[in-house]
């Protein structure tokens, strides 16, 4: 059954937040999103890695306004990270560029998390969506480019240990925008010097969004490509799930003079 076949662009409004899958980048799981629903405008406050899974606020229409405010929201992750080896993304999608014994101990671990704490210079990773030159880092680091980058002021609110299985361990992290977990993993691992990389990262709350209200891929799919239901019921059912422009509102009283 094809969708839409006679129904332009729709002017929608408001802010869906979805949990994001494991392989996939941001910028292509928002053109999924925007053909689901056949909005006009749409746009993502803040990318998570192909590697990253959790919440992606997606602003439609009129919400897109809000979207800066969203990307300057603190976040909240939970995170996997292999202590022993590092890799040249500092992920477990990178190539491994050394391997070391691990011997810290739970002391040494929490003195390591707590010298985290509080705000700290972070300088972003190569692979990153950073631009130089009207370029993203990541496509000179994969030609074997590297820049000096300017470190940049994070706040990492709270850092603590979840558990520690032999040589990973899992961390629940607050942070301030701009905050880059994978740099965080691998100044953990050059801390205490056997390096880390991430294997898992989860987003977990954007600002006042927490993860009870996403909403996932599957769940959006099954409606589209039900054939018991026409476009009308199609569009009726996927827009229950967007937060409306009225509670957006209020949610972001502070910037709600602006004109919507």
């Amino acid at each position: 059954m094809k969708r839409y076949k006679n129904v332009g662009n729709r002017d929608i409004n408001g802010i869906l937040l979805l949990d994001k899958p494991k392989g996939i980048s941001s910028g292509l799981f928002l053109n999924k999103i925007k053909k689901l629903f056949n909005a006009k405008k749409i746009g993502h406050t803040g990318t998570l890695d192909p590697l990253a899974t959790g919440m992606l606020p997606v602003c439609f229409g009129k919400a897109t306004k809000f979207a800066k405010y969203l990307l300057h929201s603190d976040k909240r992750y939970k995170v996997s990270a292999q202590l022993g080896v590092s890799t040249d993304t500092f992920d477990s999608d990178g190539t491994i560029t050394s391997v070391s014994p691990v011997q810290s101990n739970d002391y040494i671990l929490e003195q390591c998390l707590e010298s985290f704490r509080g705000i700290r210079n972070q300088i972003p990773p190569m692979f990153s969506s950073l631009k130089y030159r009207g370029l993203p880092l990541y496509k000179y680091a994969r030609k074997g480019i590297h820049f000096p980058r300017k470190p940049r002021s994070i706040h990492i609110y709270d850092l603590s240990l979840i558990k520690k299985t032999e040589n990973i361990i899992e961390l629940d992290v607050h942070c301030s925008t701009g905050t880059y977990i994978r740099s965080m993993v691998n100044d953990i691992g050059e801390y205490l010097g056997c390096g880390a990389h991430v294997i898992e990262l989860r987003r977990l709350s954007v600002g006042q969004y927490i993860s009870s209200s996403m909403i996932n891929l599957a769940t959006l799919e099954a409606i589209f490509y039900n054939d018991s239901f026409d476009d009308v019921q199609v569009f009726c059912k996927l827009d229950a799930f967007l937060t409306p422009m009225n509670m957006i509102m209020l949610e972001f009283a502070n910037v709600s003079n602006e004109k919507c």
